[in-house]
């Protein structure tokens, strides 16, 4: 049995209260992690992102945004918040006038939305991402809100991925 195969099934194993605070830790929303915790077991990784996916298509509006409570802004990540500070490493070269520029797309985006901007930060610059948050700006908020479920399932997959090969 390989190492992958051991963190899944030590995370199926898991009590449901040992479960629910590492699911919690993936994605901030209690209606995700329930949905997540009662497809398991999960047969294998695939399951287990498909129940990801599953359980952010069914999120209610309310459910979305407890998930998004649980994300820092671009080019703010938490004090203390790892996985925010990580996902995020692509702005640390940022300057301070594409900081600020950051700042206030972000600020414009929560007035128009109502919520974070929500982006796979993994692996994309701050200029990449202030570029996508100017592009999703003009969104109506119903498309808006499908891309925001796109993006979160992205997300806690590369949570979850991270999760299992122990990284």
């Amino acid at each position: 049995m390989t190492d992958r195969a051991r963190a899944l099934d030590a995370l199926a194993a898991a009590d449901a209260v040992e479960l629910r605070a590492v699911l919690l830790g993936i994605c901030a929303s209690p209606a995700w992690a329930e949905a997540v915790a009662a497809a398991r077991p999960w047969r294998d990784r695939r399951a287990l992102l498909d129940a990801n996916a599953a359980a952010v298509a069914a999120l209610s509006t309310a459910d979305l945004q407890d998930a998004l409570a649980g994300h820092a802004r671009i080019g703010a990540p938490g004090a203390g918040d790892a996985a925010a500070e990580r996902e995020q490493a692509g702005v640390r070269a940022a300057d301070r006038a594409l900081l600020d520029e950051l700042h206030r797309a972000n600020a414009a985006y929560e007035a128009r939305f109502g919520h974070v901007f929500l982006i796979r930060a993994t692996g994309r610059s701050a200029a990449t991402m202030l570029a996508a948050l100017r592009e999703r700006l003009p969104n109506d908020p119903a498309t808006e809100t499908e891309i925001v479920r796109d993006e979160l399932r992205r997300i806690n997959n590369i949570r979850i991925t991270r999760l299992l090969d122990g990284a």
